[in-house]
């Protein structure tokens, strides 16, 4: 059922962001397909985080996030923070978000620095809330789209 199942959701494009925080020991960062806005009024973003992450639990640990929304062309960097382990941002260009200080990439499309709400555990992952406290459209273009396997423009 398993390979079935990631099959036919497959054909279902999603957006791709790369949610990055400051850990005790420096940056950390994971990329997501499942950004999204939750709710307008208070306004809620999230998004589900696998479980077993190493990249999350520093970034939890901060207290807040930044999602910086892809471009279309961004693929190697979101291909960049998929992997687990080692250091995403050694040779990346940066800013400290105003709110958490969580990295803002260069580049990127749009980005939201959020104070961490709450983590509830769904199955083999777990749907991340926060608070934007901060909201900017920092590029022009398309996104970066996740469908069938592959990062398109």
């Amino acid at each position: 059922m398993s390979d079935h199942f990631r099959h036919v959701l497959s054909h279902v494009p999603t957006g791709v962001a790369v949610i990055a925080g400051i850990g005790g020991d420096g940056p950390a960062g994971l990329a997501v397909g499942s950004f999204t806005s939750i709710s307008l009024d208070p306004p809620l973003v999230g998004f589900f985080c696998d479980r077993g992450s190493t990249s999350w639990p520093p970034i939890r640990e901060s207290g807040g996030f930044c999602a910086n929304v892809l471009a279309a062309g961004q693929g190697e960097l979101a291909a960049h923070f998929a992997h687990k382990g080692g250091s995403k941002f050694d040779g990346l260009e940066w800013e400290p978000a105003p709110f958490t200080g969580s990295p803002v990439l260069e580049g990127t499309l749009a980005w939201l620095d959020c104070r961490l709400e709450r983590e509830v555990e769904l199955g083999d992952h777990s749907l991340v809330v926060g608070t934007p406290l901060e909201l900017v459209v920092s590029g022009e273009g398309s996104p970066l789209v996740f469908f069938r396997g592959d990062y398109r423009g």
